[in-house]
């Protein structure tokens, strides 16, 4: 097992430093780590491991498995009744079988499908590798350092413009928000260490670091983020101080149900503002503004997209056929966008009802685990953050953040129902 905790840690930092830097085959070499970190555990792991793991993920992982089926399903000829209007289209002027793949390219969504289980594998190896408290620490420590030193990047890059310009910013206001979660959860380890009689001199450092992190992230997510991002990042931060509210003051089901009902009252009344302050496609009420061109192609292309979209991975590939310019390259403006184009309604409600059933179960298990519920409190925050922020920007898109997000879900619920002793 100290193989596939090695590699985990190998795929968490090779993913984000990479991609930051822009190197291309970042992606590859984490994907590989990934592989390498599952053999480990698939080889390794023992009954109470197994058993440990079916606890932690009953919540769904067979959804998991059926999200990588859908891709997979993509790739198989079908009835081009059930594809994107553009393949029908395409079979009533040339003629020949009514069937075909709905991907609109079969490569993308092929590399698509490797990623989406390369995500899955590291979720269930996370849960595997940090049963033990100890290295579910240095985890936390590891991606709470990698999301702060992004967020550090984006804020030098506001103040000076010159500096990383080349960096994908999306995916640093991606790890900003992240890490501002994180980092608060940093700053609970220590307190909960100096609460039971560790070493004061280490928990001071600790809590030094976390409130370092957390203020670095802080100020690229509220300062220089767009308002939608900040927003999901207080939806986050909200739901970190709830949880801990209920703990401290030891409140009563009662008491705690109102309160949390309250709290999602008032996330409702924000996200319907939000919704509401523009017109036009739902998935694109938060996005940050585009010219008219560009939004007017967007909404086309969502238009014809159909329950099974038109490929995973391909949205730059079928963005170019609603381009004037067929040289341009259409992006998708969020996360939640790509998903919609690419997965059609299926995938977008998958995304959706994992998001949900995994902050549920997180939520929960925060509330039951004791003093160490900082670990789910802490992924619970980022589930939310990244699903709101799923609609604002296309930073979850990328490799590093989709990785990363794993590991931080593997952790908390690893850890909402392990012992602080188990091996």
């Amino acid at each position: 097992m100290s193989f596939a905790y090695f590699t985990l840690i190998v795929s968490i930092v090779s993913a984000s430093a990479l991609e930051i830097a822009g190197v291309k085959f970042g992606a590859q070499l984490a994907t590989m780590a990934v592989a390498l970190s599952l053999l480990a555990a698939a080889s390794s792991t023992r009954k109470a491991g197994y058993d440990h793991y079916v606890r932690a993920t009953s919540w769904s992982r067979w959804i998991l498995i059926a999200i990588a089926l859908c891709i997979a399903a993509q790739l198989v000829p079908l009835p081009l009744s059930s594809a994107h209007p553009i393949w029908a289209s395409a079979h009533d002027v040339l003629g020949g079988l009514p069937l075909g793949p709905i991907t609109a390219d079969i490569g993308l969504t092929l590399n698509a499908l490797v990623l989406a289980l390369a995500a899955i594998s590291l979720l269930g190896v996370t849960v595997l590798v940090v049963r033990n408290r100890s290295r579910a620490q240095l985890i936390l420590f590891v991606l709470s350092g990698v999301a702060a030193v992004a967020a550090l990047i984006l804020d030098l890059h506001r103040l000076l413009p010159a500096f990383a310009a080349d960096v994908p910013h999306d995916l640093t206001t991606a790890f900003a928000g992240l890490g501002l979660m994180l980092n608060l959860a940093v700053i609970q380890l220590a307190a909960e260490r100096a609460e039971t009689h560790h070493s004061v001199l280490r928990s001071v450092a600790i809590g030094l670091c976390g409130l370092v992190g957390a203020l670095v992230s802080a100020a690229a997510i509220f300062g220089f983020s767009g308002t939608n991002s900040a927003i999901a990042a207080a939806f986050g931060v909200v739901l970190m101080l709830l949880i801990l509210v209920i703990r401290r003051l030891d409140l009563s089901p009662l008491a705690a149900s109102a309160l949390s009902v309250a709290a999602l009252v008032g996330a409702a009344i924000v996200l319907t503002f939000l919704f509401e302050k523009s017109s036009g496609p739902v998935l694109m009420r938060l996005v940050p503004e585009m010219g008219a061109e560009t939004r007017a192609a967007l909404e086309r292309m969502l238009a014809d997209t159909r329950w099974f979209g038109a490929g995973a991975g391909t949205f730059a590939a079928v963005g170019r056929i609603y381009q004037s310019d067929a040289g341009a390259v259409l992006n998708a403006p969020s996360a939640a966008t790509a998903v919609f184009a690419g997965m059609g309604w299926i995938g977008l409600a998958a995304m959706i009802a994992v998001s949900l059933i995994a902050l549920v179960r997180l939520f929960f298990g925060a509330l039951q685990r004791g003093r160490d519920s900082f670990f789910p409190a802490a992924a619970a925050a980022c589930v939310l953050f990244a699903l709101v922020q799923s609609f604002a920007g296309p930073g979850l898109l990328r490799p590093a953040a989709i990785f990363c997000l794993s590991v931080i879900v593997g952790l908390g619920l690893s850890q909402s129902i392990s012992q602080s002793g188990s091996r």
